[in-house]
């Protein structure tokens, strides 16, 4: 009877043991999970590259055009060391495509298009499916400055010339603490005309 009450002990020791186990891993699994859902999520973004014309209704890009888009796929392929770009977002204007075709092809991404009136939506998206993630952003003179400030990020996004192609912002969006606005230049630097 005895060596029946110790086996008896030695089995609930055991049970107790394991259940203990399985709990800490269970809290362990849902503190990874959350730090990990809870992670920094990066947004770039850049106004389409120059244009061919600002009288065509949906021009493509000039030759300078193309040689920015070089200069923005060679920044942008490796931006991140350990995966890069995550996710594209592009208005579906020429301009905008193809200045991001090249980096969507060297990361075998799809562009995802966005519509430049609903500045909103597609913030809304971004933030929903990609937290935590690096995303790359194509807009317009227009629509960079509202994208930014809709972000709760910079309210002082300086304006952006008709002629200025040569800014990339990135927006860093912890899950604690306060977005931060980087302003950084690429490719062919502008320079202000007299007139302006």
């Amino acid at each position: 009877m005895r060596a029946t009450t110790e086996q008896d002990r030695k089995r609930r020791r055991r049970r107790r043991r394991l259940q203990v186990l399985v709990i800490y891993t269970a809290i362990a699994i849902g503190l990874a999970w959350f730090f990990e859902s809870q992670a920094t999520t990066t947004i770039i973004f850049v106004r389409h590259a120059e244009q061919t014309s600002h009288d065509e209704q949906d021009p493509g890009l000039s030759e300078a055009g193309k040689i920015r888009v070089a200069e923005l796929t060679r920044q942008l392929a490796d931006a991140d060391v350990v995966a890069g770009i995550d996710a594209i977002y592009s208005t579906p204007y020429k301009r905008s495509v193809e200045t991001v075709r090249p980096l969507a092809d060297q990361l075998n991404l799809p562009i995802n298009s966005y519509d430049a009136n609903d500045t909103e939506a597609v913030l809304e998206t971004i933030l929903k499916s990609h937290k935590g993630k690096i995303i790359l952003v194509v807009g317009h003179s227009n629509t960079v400055p509202v994208l930014i400030g809709n972000l709760g990020a910079s309210k002082k996004v300086p304006s952006i010339s008709r002629d200025e192609f040569d800014n990339i912002y990135i927006i860093s969006i912890p899950w604690f603490g306060k977005t931060k606005t980087i302003r950084m230049r690429f490719g062919e630097p502008y320079v202000a005309s007299l007139s302006q």
